[in-house]
């Protein structure tokens, strides 16, 4: 038989790079219109307090933060160059998916532009997050599990595990994915795999990769656990029907690429060329399931939809061209000269006006006030994924961007009042690793200590040998303080930001502790949720 090796760039492959490229220039340039992101203030305050693990993330992210910074400095596109390379590359990686599910040019193209189009995805490469690198991995896995089956090799199961370990140091809900492809296994004739030693290879790679951030956990007494039972309990999140759950979905992947992936799903399951890859139509019903039952916030499923959409580009082009998926000819007809060629650009134009529609959406690329113009005439409103959001002028991705340096700038008033021996002794408490973080990184230019916080990790770096003698406490009562302290001085509340989520934030010197010492009082100050 000949060889059906082909080079990279054969195939359309080379248009898929230069998608790939305009998405990244797109991203470093709007990528500073705005602000710093709450938790991009998080992982840089992670990042400098590096550990095998955080109360709220594995390690990674914060790892790779601290590296850019070191190399780039902190400038917001510095801050988000990580986010905007994963998110272009994201394209190329769901052209190669299609491509190994047999896809041709049109098919590359097609599975392209709807990761270019995708609002999870473009959001995604704008902000420094644990979501950023996720489709990457989990496509990471998709593609050795493809190369597993499609050349018979049980050997690629082995790179299975060791990119779900590096997912694992990444974000945890990988393990959701792993576990669709488990069932999918065992739902599909692929179940033989499991008498083969490389996927328990695999597995054993992916364990150790993780160990580091399981013993993390346990010495600290499972925090993740906890923040997620916290969560649950305090009832914070917003939890979905099916029906609004499924809605949600179609809205983060562009809901003109619904068909697309819609038809991938189904072609796992009826197309003769895609039933092979079964096994990740079953992964993708039992995440679904999975974060569904568990009430996950609607985006903890995006990054399983390049292989949906792949599969489903790869269906679409079989069908305009009248073959079979990975057929070249049907009766001598060569693929595209048919009646149907026309469809082709219509498509991809349709998928990319609807991209440009919503993609104020998920990036700063209006002005704000453009923006709140511009959400009044679009016929879907952005998801609100939290409670607390509900409040915010913007959607919460936009809205945590504004009121970090207000509030840094009010703290440094009250930081301004206290005499020089004060100064020494007194500390800076945050209700939040927003506030906490902002505080750590502007901080500095005012002379400002590094912040404390019983807010998710920043509690269990405790009180930092701070007696407690004296405190500035944002954004509590005057009440409640007065309960712990003999002398409280209002100082004021951060300017008003209209975008912003946090604002009015309220600023106390407080003196003469009730509680005796920071450290007698730290461990009710846990905040875990």
């Amino acid at each position: 038989m000949p060889s059906t090796k082909r080079s990279f760039f054969t195939d359309g492959m080379l248009i898929v790079v230069a998608i790939a490229l305009a998405k990244f220039l797109f991203h470093c340039y709007f990528n500073n219109q705005y602000g710093y992101f709450r938790d991009e203030f998080d992982y840089m305050a992670c990042g400098n307090h590096l550990s095998w693990g955080y109360v709220d993330q594995p390690p990674l992210i914060p790892f790779l933060i601290r590296v850019c910074r070191a190399l780039l400095g902190d400038s917001l596109r510095s801050i988000r160059l990580i986010p905007a390379i994963a998110s272009s590359f994201l394209v190329i990686q769901t052209a190669v998916l299609a491509r190994e599910f047999g896809g041709r040019r049109f098919a590359l193209l097609l599975s392209a532009v709807t990761a270019l189009v995708a609002p999870q995805y473009l959001s995604n490469g704008s902000l420094l997050g644990t979501n950023c690198l996720e489709p990457n991995l989990w496509m990471g896995c998709a593609y050795f599990a493809i190369l597993a089956i499609k050349r018979d090799d049980p050997r690629y199961w082995l790179w299975f595990g060791v990119v779900a370990g590096i997912g694992l140091q990444e974000k945890y809900s990988i393990a959701v994915f792993g576990f669709g492809i488990v069932i999918g296994l065992l739902l599909t004739p692929q179940r033989r795999v499991f008498l083969n030693p490389w996927i328990w290879l695999g597995g054993f790679a992916a364990f150790l990769i993780f160990l580091p951030n399981l013993l993390w956990n346990i010495h600290n007494n499972w925090p993740f656990v906890q923040l997620m039972h916290n969560i649950r309990a305090d009832g914070r999140d917003v939890v979905l029907p099916l029906p609004q759950f499924f809605l949600q979905q179609a809205l983060l992947i562009q809901p003109l690429t619904a068909p697309i992936w819609i038809r991938g799903l189904i072609a796992f399951y009826v197309s003769p060329a895609l039933k092979p890859y079964r096994v990740l139509g079953w992964c993708y019903l039992v995440s679904f399931t999975v974060f569904f039952v568990l009430h996950g916030k609607n985006y903890y499923l995006s990054p399983i939809y390049p292989m949906l959409l792949a599969a489903g580009a790869v269906a679409i082009e079989a069908l305009i061209e009248r073959r079979k998926v990975g057929a070249a000819e049907v009766d001598g007809v060569r693929a595209g000269s048919n009646r149907l060629a026309w469809l082709k650009p219509v498509i991809v134009i349709i998928l990319l006006a609807g991209g440009a529609q919503v993609a104020p959406l998920a990036v700063p690329v209006l002005s704000p006030d453009t923006l709140l113009g511009y959400l009044k005439y679009l016929p879907m409103k952005p998801p609100v994924m939290e409670h607390g959001h509900e409040r915010a002028p913007l959607p919460q991705w936009f809205a945590d961007q504004f009121g970090w340096q207000e509030i840094v700038a009010e703290t440094a008033k009250a930081y301004a009042l206290l005499s020089p021996e004060e100064r020494s002794s007194c500390g800076v408490f945050a209700q939040n690793y927003g506030q906490a973080g902002a505080i750590d990184f502007f901080g500095p230019r005012y002379g400002l200590p590094p912040a404390l916080s019983g807010h998710q990790t920043y509690w269990l770096w405790g009180p930092r040998g701070y007696s407690g003698s004296c405190l500035i406490v944002l954004d509590d009562s005057r009440e409640r303080l007065e309960e712990l302290f003999e002398r409280v001085e209002y100082v004021g509340t951060s300017a008003d930001n209209p975008y912003a989520l946090e604002k009015a934030i309220s600023v106390h010197i407080c003196r003469g502790p009730k509680f005796g010492t920071l450290a007698d009082l730290w461990p009710q100050l846990k905040r875990w949720r």
